[in-house]
């Protein structure tokens, strides 16, 4: 008979993001280490339905730190979706002695996770996005790695954007939030930064702008636009027709999803993963792990799911004063 405290499993759901392979090795080697059983279960909410959860020792974990991606892998799952695949989950975990999951993922890893928890199943959630859009925290794994992949990037686009006197329309992604998009447009000093949250789709007088960025003596510009304002091949046209200047669309894609993570998402991840076994281990019940004011912290997951957040205007007056030249 085992002399373990209880079963622990892992899963990643979503879109991927560096980083998660460290919180997925800190939660086996901190739940090893306190006692329990660690599971992880492969290709997230659709590995409990088809069975696809496989016991992790010490060992398993070593040399993943270092790599993007999640070797646990991810998936969407429809048949997960509705409540009767909740259900149909829970009773699987059950079965198998699961008591406890951490599941790494966004908003809609989490609503899932939320409706799992009143099937009797404890949630433990981590935040794993590039988008850093969940609003009880202030970091989420992955943003530091695509934020520095993006903005690489876009130090390269501005060189070959220099050399041309040309306009670069760069889109990074963020459907809903503009976060990268943001914090690029800073840290690479973009002339525009079109976020979902702030852009008022005011073509004339973006327009209006370049051409007295030009006027003013601007060789290139760059317009760092996110995913959720879009259709940058059509504004790099449009651009383009009405400037007379030479202007190139580059979508990033999924590249930012990818590469090594930075220290930040590896230690941060690797922080909250033991903190979920910390909390697990002290009988709390349904919580999402965060960071708050530089600390790790945990917040009930009905109360998370009641917060919002939005693009700070301070942040973003910030950008449009160094983006802009005194008249």
């Amino acid at each position: 008979m085992s002399n373990s405290k209880g079963k622990i499993a892992i899963l990643t759901s979503g879109g991927d993001a560096p980083g998660m392979n460290a919180a997925i090795r800190a939660v086996v080697r901190s739940g090893l280490s306190r006692g329990y059983e660690v599971y992880g279960i492969v290709h997230g909410y659709n590995g409990i339905l088809n069975h696809e959860i496989k016991k992790l020792s010490f060992e398993d974990v070593s040399e993943k730190i270092q790599h993007g991606g999640t070797f646990l892998f991810t998936a969407r799952s429809s048949e997960f979706r509705p409540m009767e695949g909740k259900m149909k989950a829970a009773k699987i975990c059950k079965e198998i002695g699961i008591e406890h999951l951490v599941v790494i993922g966004g908003d809609g890893s989490f609503t899932g996770a939320k409706n799992l928890s009143k099937f009797g199943v404890n949630i433990i959630g981590l935040p794993g996005t590039i988008d850093l859009d969940i609003a009880y925290t202030e970091y989420t794994i992955g943003f530091d790695t695509a934020v520095n992949t993006a903005m690489e990037a876009i130090d390269k686009l501005r060189e070959t954007s220099n050399s041309h006197d040309r306009c670069s329309v760069v889109e990074v992604m963020g459907r809903s939030a503009g976060y990268i998009a943001l914090w690029c447009g800073i840290a690479n000093g973009a002339e525009q930064i079109l976020l979902p949250e702030k852009f008022d789709y005011d073509y004339v007088k973006l327009i209006d702008q370049i051409k007295k960025n030009k006027e003013v003596g601007k060789t290139h510009q760059i317009i760092v636009n996110a995913e959720g304002v879009g259709h940058s091949s059509e504004l790099a046209e449009m651009i383009e027709n009405a400037t007379g200047i030479e202007t190139r669309a580059t979508i990033l894609g999924h590249v930012q999803r990818g590469g090594t993570p930075t220290a930040r998402d590896r230690v941060y991840a690797s922080i909250m993963g033991g903190y979920a076994v910390k909390i697990i281990d002290e009988g709390k019940k349904n919580r999402l792990v965060g960071f708050k004011n530089g600390k790790v912290y945990d917040v009930d997951i009905m109360e998370a799911f009641s917060m919002t957040k939005t693009i700070d205007d301070f942040d973003y007056e910030v950008a449009l004063e160094l983006a802009s030249r005194p008249s």
